[in-house]
């Protein structure tokens, strides 16, 4: 990771309004142009991981590549071409993206000889018994060495035409990673654009990858935009966590909505690729992550903002969804990076950046549950939702009636006379409705969060008789699913009741339970988010 990060200036103005339909509506604008589908093998979006080696007791090439399979993981990049690591990866399945280091790029870029001997060496000796998918040539060139710029792209063309020689190049594609700085006014994305002193080199590289079908290689960093724009930038924004449609960034110019910063910051690219009028490269995030230690100047920098910064941005990626611009493309990321690197200068934070420490034991447990096989440390399967301690009950009651209303949870079991009434008061009844709506959502990003007065828990809520939804499976025994709890206010007046020998239509029965949910939806919003 490249010490410009941390200088990275990135002055966001988020235009924050209340929702209007019309703005909601902004997400299938005509502005968004598919990009081609290129041929690439790894064309559904992924997670990898970068893997540094400054750790004390770094494990050993084939102990790591062990580690690698029992977590799961498929996707790698290494910052150089370490020779026993490509060979203790030969004859799995992980693909590997090697790199050429800075200090090479001058013999590279000077000499089309040193180029093919470097692919001869690196790739030709290794493939396809081990994967290498790609090559970064170099690390944020244009803004830490702006020296070696001009070498740059020869140092490309050099690589890029050994691998035609090899017949390579159509499985290994290269690029190069980038800082986010070198794009300027990166929010509203519409109005981003390349800094114009680096025209002259990142024009020719961008028509190079449109070319290749080569992605365009960026590192980006909530946590530092986040960090420089305090009282910009809402934290849960960068942690990817759900906002209302109130809270949420709005473009200006386009009227997209930008629920996380990465999404901005992927669409400030796109939009600054079209600027130069290149509409046909994918954005590949290179490197992203969050410190789990910082000093008292990162005071953001904790393990539960790195466990859920990493965590929603495994399930986002995973999700497939896209960006606001492009919700065809999703674009896959590298989390930066896999081991705590001990023995990195400081800041304190430097040295924290991994999903586990050197001895290969987790920092902390992703929440990545259903997020396919990806990393076997989540051993929470077995999570549940429950309600944060010190929320005040007025708020906390409104979060109770949104999920045993609108959110449709199962909210039987907590009425009078049933297991989980008692003890009878908000705080419990609230953890086992948000568990059922938990539960029901299948544990996705931002289903146990309720606008932040809930927490998700790896230890088993239930008492006595009173078993919560995730720690049992859908009774044969059915019970009438009442929409509110006896202490839930609004909910409770507005509940569904049998007429006795009168029938409802089916029509009638529609409408009184669009009121009902509309009621409901209203009361929640104007008590948590009121404009």
């Amino acid at each position: 990771m490249a010490t410009s990060k941390l200088t990275l200036l990135l002055l966001f103005s988020i235009f924050l309004s209340c929702p209007f339909p019309t703005l909601s509506q902004a997400k299938s604008s005509p502005i968004t142009a598919k990009i081609k589908q290129q041929n690439d093998p790894d064309s559904e979006p992924y997670v990898g991981v970068n893997i540094g080696v400054d750790v004390s007791n770094l494990l050993s090439p084939s102990d790591l590549v062990s580690f690698l399979q029992f977590q799961k993981i498929t996707h790698i990049r290494l910052y150089d071409a370490d020779p026993e690591i490509l060979k203790a990866l030969a004859k799995t399945k992980i693909r590997v993206m090697i790199s050429v280091p800075n200090n090479q790029l001058l013999a590279i870029g000077s000499s089309n000889t040193t180029a093919a001997a470097w692919i001869g060496r690196n790739v030709v000796a290794f493939y396809p018994q081990t994967l290498i998918s790609a090559i970064a040539v170099g690390d944020e060139v244009l803004t830490t060495v702006p020296s070696s710029a001009p070498l740059l792209l020869p140092a490309i063309q050099s690589l890029y035409s050994a691998l035609v020689a090899a017949n390579l190049h159509s499985q290994i594609k290269i690029s190069t990673p980038h800082a986010a700085s070198i794009i300027l006014d990166p929010f509203p994305p519409s109005q981003s654009f390349f800094n114009q002193s680096l025209t002259q080199l990142v024009l020719p590289l961008l028509q190079f990858l449109s070319k290749t079908g080569s992605p365009l290689m960026m590192n980006f960093y909530p946590y530092y935009v986040f960090m420089e724009n305090k009282g910009v930038v809402p934290l849960d924004n960068a942690l990817f966590k759900p906002l209302t449609p109130s809270k949420e960034m709005v473009d200006p110019n386009t009227l997209l909505h930008y629920t996380n910063v990465l999404d901005a910051m992927i669409d400030a690219t796109y939009f600054s690729m079209k600027n130069l009028n290149i509409t046909d490269v994918v954005v590949l995030v290179s490197e992203s992550g969050w410190p789990s230690k910082g000093d008292s100047k990162e005071p953001y920098a904790t393990i539960d903002n790195a466990d859920t910064f990493n965590s929603n941005l495994i399930k986002h990626v995973l999700d497939r969804s896209g960006t606001p611009l492009h919700p065809e493309t999703t674009s896959s990321v590298y989390i930066y990076e896999l081991f705590n690197e001990d023995l990195r200068s400081p800041p304190v934070s430097e040295a924290h950046w991994g999903l586990f420490y050197g001895n290969s034991t987790p920092v902390y447990l992703l929440h990545v549950s259903g997020s396919g096989t990806f990393l076997a440390n989540d051993t929470t399967n077995q999570t549940y939702c429950i309600a944060m301690d010190g929320v005040d009950s007025k708020t906390l009651q409104a979060a109770l009636d949104w999920a045993c209303g609108p959110g449709r949870a199962n909210c039987s079991e907590i009425q009078p006379g049933e297991d989980c009434y008692y003890p009878n008061n908000v705080k419990n009844h609230a953890s086992f409705a948000f568990d059922s709506y938990y539960q029901k959502a299948g544990k996705t990003a931002g289903s146990c969060d309720f606008k932040g007065v809930a927490t998700i828990t790896t230890t088993d809520p239930s008492h006595g008789s009173c078993l919560f939804p995730g720690s049992k499976k859908v009774s044969n025994k059915t019970k009438q699913v009442v929409n509110s709890t006896h202490t839930s206010g609004a909910a409770e007046r507005f509940r569904l009741v049998s007429l006795g020998s009168k029938k409802i239509s089916g029509i009638t029965k529609e409408i009184i339970q669009y009121f009902v949910v509309a009621f409901s939806s209203f009361l929640f919003f104007s008590l948590m988010n009121p404009c």
